[in-house]
């Protein structure tokens, strides 16, 4: 039995006084791919960080435990010889390429500076070299990136840039750490795709971190299952799915968004938009000539009281933008009639008026919730603005009222954002937006960050609270799995245009539109048979 590239053994990882990784043991053969499953705190990617010695030492220690890499005992190596590692045996892919990428250096010097450290070449070679690898991962147009900036690329392209920069140096192994969480199906699955095609062109191995488990499926040949910092469970991908036999690994399985939105009956029309279009204004230099993009086109819905209308899409297909365009927080044109009060051409004060009655939850709660402020300050600001006539222990009681409704404890309202998880952050946005008792929310990619074990929980929260209040939703996600389990009626959009809607079931099971297939089968191309 050849050498493995990766081999794990008995490793422990302590931050402070607390054990994140409690003796795991496993190996990575070449050319083989291995996944690592667990929810949000299991300890699966500080295992990962471990193996290239990238944990925040000396904050974090290895009480005892050895990674191997290709022979070379990374635990407790000079910084030298662990670089000398780094890049040229191993490389890693984060899971945000937005915050892995330096958003002040153009690709070029980002992507060369990995080429020019490892191989000793000079720019000139390095350019050469930096060129064919952002063709090699299938970069439209690499040429004209090489000046590029971070943000004048799609999340798509960035996650395309970070492989390149990981392929630098043609390592061995590979550990991509969540590669594709933030990004839409049909981009998901074209990275899942580069990747397979480059560890088979350039034989490498793949250490793959994950909570999705259908790309797990799809793409790992062994599988590694962890919680609370052990490994419970390992073996062949096939045999793990469907005869796991560690209790953990069965409800981390079960746990898929699931089951169907109830019937609200016949609801009258809460919301109905028409002929709604939003354009961005862009200046074209100092003194070109001012030009709009139509981000969205005539865009037309209506939706009833209690229902749950599916927005999905592309990034760039403008379903953020219609959201923010139906809260007035965006100009726009066309018709948007609330609760029969046409919304376009409110002034300041009646908006306001019309605030407490629809909400928004945004994607990021941590970056949507002020970690300067408790939870109780959070969530009863709408409180303070809408109704100012209640006491300081009347607000108190509703804020109270509201964590109850979301499944939190009413004894958590003095503590701050970061002292719970993130799927307690989104019910506490969720808590925000429901304490002034609304009539239309907007969700805008509210799971997309969360373990499945959390997008379930949710999930059964949503539903719960819509058929307790009639709460209209609009929600707005490319994660079709979660769409399929809330909405009632379907949108699917792309450019900025619609190009089919009808009600959730039908659109599911028999899309008319070939884009609208394409996204079915990028979605659900990993489920069981």
């Amino acid at each position: 039995m050849s050498a493995p590239v990766l081999a794990v053994d008995d490793l422990w990882v302590r931050f402070g006084d607390r054990d994140a990784v409690k003796g795991v043991s496993f190996r990575v053969d070449h050319g083989e791919t291995v996944a690592i499953v667990g929810e949000s705190g299991s300890g699966k990617s500080a295992t990962a960080l471990a193996a290239l010695q990238l944990l925040p030492y000396p904050l974090a220690s290895h009480p005892r435990g050895s990674v191997l890499l290709e022979g070379t005992e990374m635990i407790g190596a000079p910084a030298e010889a662990v670089r000398a590692q780094r890049g040229a045996v191993a490389s890693m892919i984060f899971q945000e390429p937005m915050t892995s990428l330096n958003p002040l250096h153009p690709i070029e010097r980002q992507v060369s500076e990995s080429v020019m450290l490892h191989r000793r070449v000079g720019r000139a070679a390095a350019r050469e070299w930096t060129l064919e690898l952002l063709r090699l991962v299938r970069l439209p147009d690499a040429e004209q990136r090489l000046d590029a900036l971070p943000h004048e690329l799609s999340g798509g392209q960035r996650q395309r840039v970070m492989i390149a920069m990981a392929l630098a140096n043609e390592p061995r192994l590979l550990i991509a750490d969540e590669p594709t969480t933030a990004l839409d199906v049909t981009i998901q699955a074209g990275i899942l795709e580069l990747l397979r095609e480059l560890q088979s062109s350039l034989g490498m191995a793949l250490l793959l971190i994950s909570h999705d488990l259908g790309v797990v499926r799809s793409i790992a040949q062994r599988v590694c299952v962890m919680t609370d910092g052990q490994l419970v469970e390992t073996g062949p991908s096939e045999t793990v799915f469907r005869a796991p036999t560690h209790a953990y690994t069965r409800k981390l399985l079960a746990a898929e968004p699931a089951g169907i939105p109830a019937i609200p009956g016949d609801p009258e029309p809460l919301l109905e938009v028409s002929g709604l279009c939003v354009d961005y204004r862009q200046d074209k230099g100092w003194f070109g000539a001012r030009r709009s993009v139509r981000a969205v086109d005539d865009l037309a819905f209506q939706l009833g009281a209690g229902e749950t209308l599916g927005l999905v899409g592309e990034s760039g297909s403008g379903k953020t933008t219609v959201g923010l365009a139906l809260l007035r927080l965006l100009p726009s044109s066309g018709s948007i009639r609330f609760a029969g009060t046409q919304l376009q051409g409110l002034d300041g004060r009646s908006l306001r008026t019309l605030r407490r009655d629809i909400q928004i939850v945004f994607q990021d709660p941590y970056g949507s919730l002020s970690p300067r402020m408790s939870i109780l300050q959070i969530v009863e600001e709408g409180l303070l603005v809408h109704e100012r006539e209640l006491t300081a222990a009347q607000r108190r009681e509703r804020v109270a009222q509201a964590l109850r409704d979301v499944g939190l404890d009413p004894a958590w309202l003095d503590r701050y954002p970061h002292e719970f998880s993130g799927g307690q952050r989104q019910r506490i946005s969720i808590a925000r937006a429901l304490v002034l008792r609304p009539r239309f929310i907007v969700f805008d990619e509210p799971t997309s960050a969360l373990d499945r074990s959390v997008q379930a929980q949710i999930v059964d929260l949503l539903r719960d609270l819509q058929q307790r209040r009639g709460i209209a939703y609009l929600f707005i996600s490319h994660d079709l799995k979660v769409v399929r389990a809330l909405a009632h009626r379907l949108v699917v959009m792309r450019a900025g245009r619609v190009v089919e809607q009808g009600p959730a079931d039908s659109v599911f099971e028999n899309p008319q539109a070939d884009y609208s297939r394409s996204l079915m089968q990028a979605a659900f191309m990993h489920d069981a048979p």
